[in-house]
C-alpha cells in the first residue's frame, strides 16, 4: 500500500494563532495585488486560481447547492463508504468530541454525506453551510480541503486564511481521500474541520491513517465476495473443458480454468451476455453470473481496437478505448493517467530512464517505472509496447485536455507534467 504525500500547513514549532495571522495577510494581500509576506503554498496558489476561474469572490459566500433528503438518502446508499463508516466512525468521532472538532464524510463531488461532533461544532457548521447534503467541491465553495483533497487526489490541510473565502478563516481542516482498492477510483473524502485555535499538527496524520484503513478494510471486504464467487463458480467450472474466467463484476478474477489466470479482466462499461473484445484475452463469450461473469476466450482472430481516447477533462481521468470488438472505459489512477499522457505526448516511446525523470525530475526511480508499466500493460493488452515503453502504432490516440492548462492533472507534480501543462498554454499540443 501507498502512502501519499501529506499536505501539512503549519510549520514545524511556528505558533498557530501567529502563523494564521500571517496567512491572513497573505490572503488580503494577494487579493489586493500588494506585495505578499511570504507566498501561499502551492497547492493553495493553484487552489486559488482555480477558484477564481469559477467566478467565487474572497468576500461573498456562494450560493451553496445542497440535495434533498432523498437525494442525499440515494447518495449515502449507493457510496462503496457505507460499509466502512463504523470503522471510520469508531476511529474519529471521540478523537473529534474531544478536540471539538467535526468529522464530515464527502462522495467524490463533494457532497457531504454524513457529519458527526459536538453540538457546538454543529451550530457553526450549520451557520457555515458544513452540513449534511451540501457540496463542497472547489467549484461550489473555492479553496477548502474537502474540495481541494478531491481535485488533487492527496490529503491536504487548508489552515486558517488559505481558504478562498474569508468567511472560513475561522477554521482549519484536514481531509483524506478514500480510492476503491480495486481500481483506484476515488470514492471519497474523510475531513475533520475545527477552528484554529484547537487545530493540532497531526491532524492530518490520523485523518490520512484513516482513511488507508478504510481503504485496507474495503480491499478485505471485496476478497470476502471473490471467496464467495469462487465457491458458486466452482461446480459449474468443474465440468468445463474450455478456457474460462469467473470475474466479478468490476473484472476482478475469482476462478479460472483451463488456462492461465489473469488479475483482472477489462470488463466493458456496461457489460452484456454475448461476445466483446477484451483487453489480454480478445474476442470473448459473457454470460452473467450472481454477482459477476463468465468469461470465455474464443480461439478466434482478435478484433483489436482502433481508436484509444485519453479522457484528461475532468477531474477523474479515464481512458476509452473502441473498436470493431466494441467499447470500454477504464478509470485511471493518478500514476496510470501521467504515465498515459507521457506516452500519448511521445508516440516515438520513452525509456525508463526518460520516465523517470518525466515523472521524478531523476533518473534514480526507474524500478518504480517498471513496476507501473508492468501494471498497465497487463491491464490494457496490447495497448502498450516496450522497449522503449510507447502507445501501440497501429492505434490513433485522442486526448481530451480541461479548458484551462492549469487543470491537466491538477493533482500532478510531476516535472513532465508541468511542461506540458506549459506547452498547453503556448497552444503546442505535443497529441495534436
Amino acid at each position: 500500500m501507498s502512502f501519499p504525500q501529506l499536505d501539512t500547513a503549519l510549520p514545524a514549532g511556528a505558533d498557530a494563532r501567529e502563523h494564521a495571522r500571517l496567512l491572513r495577510q497573505v490572503h488580503e494581500a494577494s487579493f489586493a495585488g500588494g506585495p505578499v509576506p511570504f507566498p501561499p503554498r502551492p497547492i493553495i496558489e493553484e487552489s486559488w486560481g482555480r477558484t477564481r476561474r469559477f467566478g467565487i469572490k474572497p468576500d461573498k459566500f456562494p450560493q451553496l447547492r445542497v440535495s434533498s433528503p432523498e437525494e442525499l438518502q440515494r447518495a449515502r446508499e449507493a457510496s462503496l463508504i457505507a460499509e466502512v463508516l463504523p470503522l471510520i466512525r469508531r476511529s474519529l468521532i471521540s478523537i473529534a468530541d474531544q478536540a471539538d472538532h467535526l468529522m464530515l464524510i464527502a462522495d467524490a463531488s463533494g457532497q457531504i454525506l454524513w457529519r458527526e461532533g459536538p453540538h457546538r461544532l454543529r451550530a457553526v457548521g450549520d451557520r457555515l453551510g458544513l452540513v449534511e447534503g451540501a457540496f463542497w467541491n472547489e467549484g461550489n465553495t473555492g479553496t477548502n480541503a474537502i474540495g481541494t483533497s478531491l481535485a488533487v487526489g492527496r490529503p491536504v490541510q487548508v489552515y486558517s486564511a488559505e481558504h478562498f473565502l474569508r468567511s472560513l478563516h475561522v477554521l482549519t481542516c484536514a481531509c483524506a481521500p478514500i480510492h476503491d482498492p480495486r481500481d483506484g477510483r476515488l470514492l471519497g473524502a474523510i475531513n475533520v474541520t475545527g477552528p484554529i485555535s484547537t487545530i493540532h499538527p497531526s491532524t492530518l496524520a490520523l485523518v490520512n491513517a484513516v482513511a488507508r484503513l478504510a481503504e485496507a478494510n474495503l480491499q478485505s471486504i471485496h476478497h470476502t465476495h471473490l471467496e464467495r464467487l469462487r465457491s458458486v463458480a466452482a461446480p459449474l467450472l468443474a465440468g468445463m473443458s474450455e478456457q474460462a474466467l469467473v470475474v466479478d463484476e468490476s473484472g476482478w478474477t475469482a476462478a479460472a480454468v483451463h488456462m492461465e489466470p489473469v488479475r483482472r479482466v477489462q470488463l466493458p462499461m456496461r457489460p452484456e451476455t454475448g461476445t466483446a473484445w477484451l483487453p489480454g484475452l480478445g474476442e470473448c463469450a459473457l454470460e452473467p453470473l450472481p454477482g459477476g461473469w463468465l468469461v470465455r476466450p474464443r480461439p478466434t482472430e482478435c478484433l483489436a481496437p482502433s481508436m484509444v481516447t485519453l479522457d484528461l477533462a475532468s477531474t477523474a481521468p479515464m481512458m476509452v478505448v473502441s473498436g470493431a470488438g466494441g467499447e470500454w472505459v477504464r478509470r485511471l489512477t493518478p500514476r496510470h493517467a501521467e504515465l498515459l499522457l507521457l506516452l500519448a505526448a511521445h508516440r516515438r516511446g520513452r525509456t525508463g530512464a526518460q520516465l523517470s525523470q518525466d515523472l521524478f525530475g531523476t533518473c534514480g526511480h526507474v524500478v518504480t517505472v517498471r513496476a507501473e508499466l508492468s501494471r498497465v500493460r497487463r491491464r490494457l493488452g496490447g495497448i502498450v509496447k516496450s522497449r522503449p515503453y510507447r502507445l501501440n502504432e497501429e492505434i490513433r490516440v485522442r486526448v481530451n485536455t480541461p479548458d484551462h492548462p492549469e487543470d491537466l492533472l491538477p493533482g500532478s507534480m510531476a516535472p513532465g507534467v508541468r511542461t506540458l501543462r506549459e506547452a498547453l498554454r503556448d497552444g503546442r499540443a505535443p497529441w495534436s
